[in-house]
C-alpha cells in the first residue's frame, strides 16, 4: 500500500458507514497512530487513491471523545468525491487523510458564549465543537441554530437530541425552510430569530458555516446586531450545486480574450464559479493549501480566507487561489 499524494499521509481504515440522512452519510475511520486535531477542523481526502484528486471534509468526530476519526459527507449528483465516498467505499477498505487543517475552531476562538449558526451539511464542524465543548467547557453557554429545508434534513437528529437533554447549557433551534412541524421554526434566518436565540448577541462569539447565500446573509444580520468582526468567524464550503440557486443574487464574472461572461451568484467561490460553467482550472486540494488554483483577478472585489502559497507581491498584483476566493462584485479575469 502505497501513499498516493504527499498531502494526505495517514492512512485510515473505514470501520463502517452510518446513513444520517437521505443524501447524507458519515464514515468512521480507524487511525492506527496518534492523528491530533482540533474540534471543527477539516481534512483532505484523497479520492481513489488518487494524487491529483483530493477533496476537503470536516472532521465531524470530536477530539479525545469520539471512537473514530470521522468524516460526514453529503452525496452530490455530479460529485466525484462524494459519490465515491458514500456509494461504492466499503469498510475495511483505506482511505488516506492529510493532516487536520483549518482555524475554524473554538479552540483557536476561545468564548464563555457561542453563538453557533449552520445551514445544510455545516452542521458538521459545528457539531463537533459542540460535543467538544460541553465535555471540556461545561460552564460556557452555547446556543445553535440549524437551518435544513425539511425536518427529514436534520442531519445527526438523535445525537442533537442526547445532546441537549444531558448539557442544558446547549439550546438548539430548528428551522425548516419547508414543512416545518412542531419543534421547528418556520422559513429562513432572520433578525428576530437571532434575537430571539440569542438576546445577547452582541457580546457572543458567532461561529457560522454553510452555502454561500446562506454566508453572506448571516455576516450581514450578525455584525448588523452589533456583533463585532473580531468576533464572527465563518467557514465556507461550496459546491457546484449551490450555483443553480436562482434565488441568490447575481454576478457578472468576465474573462478576457475573447471576451466572455457569465452569470453567478454572489459569495460563491471562485473555483465553483469556473467549474459551473466548465471552465478549465487546475485544483488539487480544494482548501486552500497547494496553491495549484492560483488564479489573478485584474478587477472586482472579493474575499479570501486563504492565501497559503502566494507571496505579498502575488496578492498586490491580484493572483488568488480560486478555491478560497469568495466573490463579491462583478469580476474580470486576466
Amino acid at each position: 500500500m502505497s501513499q498516493p499524494s504527499p498531502l494526505c499521509p495517514n492512512p485510515m481504515q473505514v470501520h463502517s458507514l452510518q446513513q444520517e440522512t437521505a443524501d447524507v452519510w458519515t464514515l468512521n475511520l480507524i487511525n492506527n497512530d496518534f492523528y491530533p486535531y482540533q474540534p471543527g477542523q477539516f481534512a483532505l481526502v484523497s479520492i481513489r487513491d488518487s494524487e491529483d484528486t483530493l477533496r476537503a471534509y470536516t472532521l465531524s468526530s470530536s477530539p479525545g471523545l469520539s471512537p473514530f476519526i470521522s468524516i460526514s459527507v453529503r452525496c452530490l449528483a455530479d460529485g466525484l468525491g462524494s459519490r465515491w465516498l458514500t456509494q461504492e467505499v466499503k469498510p475495511g477498505q483505506t482511505l488516506w487523510l492529510s493532516d487536520a487543517q483549518g482555524e475554524f475552531s473554538c479552540v483557536q476562538h476561545p468564548s464563555d458564549s457561542y453563538l453557533m449558526l449552520a445551514a445544510g451539511c455545516g452542521v458538521t464542524p459545528i457539531m463537533s465543537m459542540c460535543r467538544w465543548l460541553v465535555v471540556n467547557k461545561p460552564q460556557c453557554d452555547i446556543r445553535v441554530i440549524f437551518n435544513i429545508r425539511t425536518p427529514a434534513d436534520v442531519i445527526f437528529a438523535e445525537q442533537w437530541q442526547r445532546l441537549c437533554s444531558a448539557h442544558p447549557q446547549l439550546q438548539l433551534t430548528l428551522m425548516a425552510e419547508l414543512d416545518a412541524q412542531p419543534g421547528f421554526l418556520s422559513g429562513r434566518i432572520n433578525e428576530q430569530v437571532l434575537q430571539q436565540a440569542a438576546p445577547d448577541i452582541a457580546s457572543r462569539t458567532v461561529m457560522t458555516c454553510g452555502p454561500a447565500p446562506y454566508m453572506q446573509r448571516v455576516e450581514q444580520l450578525c455584525l448588523g446586531l452589533g456583533v463585532p468582526a473580531a468576533k464572527f468567524h465563518q467557514e465556507q464550503f461550496h459546491t457546484s450545486a449551490e450555483l443553480d440557486d436562482g434565488k441568490s443574487e447575481q454576478l457578472t464574472l468576465r474573462i478576457g480574450q475573447p471576451l466572455r461572461e457569465f452569470r453567478v451568484p454572489v459569495g460563491s467561490t471562485l473555483l465553483a464559479a469556473l467549474e459551473a460553467h466548465k471552465l478549465p482550472v487546475n485544483a488539487a486540494c480544494r482548501a486552500g493549501v497547494c496553491g495549484s488554483c492560483k488564479t489573478r483577478i485584474i478587477d472586482g472585489q472579493y474575499t479570501t480566507t486563504s492565501t497559503m502559497t502566494l507571496t505579498p507581491a502575488e496578492i498586490e498584483q491580484g493572483y488568488v487561489l480560486a478555491c478560497s476566493c469568495q466573490l463579491q462584485s462583478d469580476v474580470t479575469l486576466a
